[in-house]
């Protein structure tokens, strides 16, 4: 399958599994197992597949958010809650957000949409993507909408897993990989970037006025062609490093899987599965 192609398909499909960072329903059985609300939630939850993981390892396998930011809410979350109590509430609110966001959907649609996730993402080669290994490790969820979040989280994993290798490759730092994306205009918003993944506003400018030495960047904050070239051969590198799980099911399989997810997730973020202002 195109590798192209084969990407454009996985980030149609992406709300289908990010909406679980911003639901509420989430946050709350976090909550309720011992974490604090708010980015320790988040962090915990997408770390706990690794065990009981030191915040090096989470800033490390998160890639773009500032070190401290990691340390401060990761340093002795797992004495609040054990990595298998967060996982299993976070499925637990995936389960009832997916209730909210995306009611009535035909049960029929939805098991052959999981069994054609769960294939792809069983088919994924996990060496050296060390947070798609950590969640293709979890036993798999019974509920069909819970396998094809499961499988979809695998599948998100194997790509970012990849990007970061295809980032560094191109010789950008955390927050150089943040700047440049936010210039191109799409993804988060560059208040929204920084907020979230804990650089300041003096930290942001002096790596911008980096990348303006290196010629990726103009002093008005877009990007160069040079700038426009390095993140094209970015995302084409994820794409071909992503695309074997897809090139698994084969063309149809992938076609049908995006026919019957991409309603559904226009469908979740038109329910209100992000909030307003976080993404350009």
């Amino acid at each position: 399958m195109d590798p192209h192609a084969a990407g454009r398909i996985a980030r149609s499909l992406e709300t289908l599994h990010a909406f679980g960072y911003f639901a509420p329903e989430v946050q709350e059985e976090l909550t309720q197992v011992g974490l604090t609300k708010g980015r320790q939630c988040y962090f915990a939850s997408r770390s706990a597949p690794l065990g009981a993981a030191s915040p090096g390892t989470v800033a490390a396998t998160f890639f773009v958010f500032n070190p401290s930011l990691v340390a401060h809410h990761v340093a002795g979350v797992w004495e609040l809650a054990s990595p298998q109590e967060v996982t299993a509430a976070r499925y637990r609110g995936i389960s009832r957000a997916w209730q909210r966001l995306l009611p009535d959907l035909d049960p029929d649609d939805v098991a052959e949409a999981a069994e054609l996730a769960r294939a792809a993402a069983q088919a994924c080669s996990v060496a050296g993507r060390p947070l798609s290994a950590a969640h293709a490790d979890l036993p798999w969820p019974k509920e069909a909408h819970l396998v094809l979040f499961h499988a979809l989280t695998i599948l998100r994993e194997h790509r970012g897993d990849g990007h970061i290798a295809a980032l560094l490759g191109e010789g950008l730092s955390a927050l150089e990989a943040l700047v440049t994306h936010t210039a191109t205009g799409r993804g988060f918003t560059v208040t929204a970037a920084q907020k979230t993944r804990g650089w300041s506003e003096e930290e942001w400018q002096a790596t911008r006025a980096a990348l303006v030495e290196r010629r990726l960047m103009t002093p008005q904050g877009g990007l160069t062609d040079e700038g426009h070239s390095l993140r094209r051969r970015v995302e084409a590198a994820t794409d071909r490093m992503a695309a074997q799980p897809w090139g698994s099911l084969g063309e149809e399989g992938a076609t049908r899987l995006a026919e019957l997810g991409r309603p559904w997730a226009r469908q979740a973020r038109d329910n209100g599965a992000f909030p307003q202002g976080v993404f350009a």
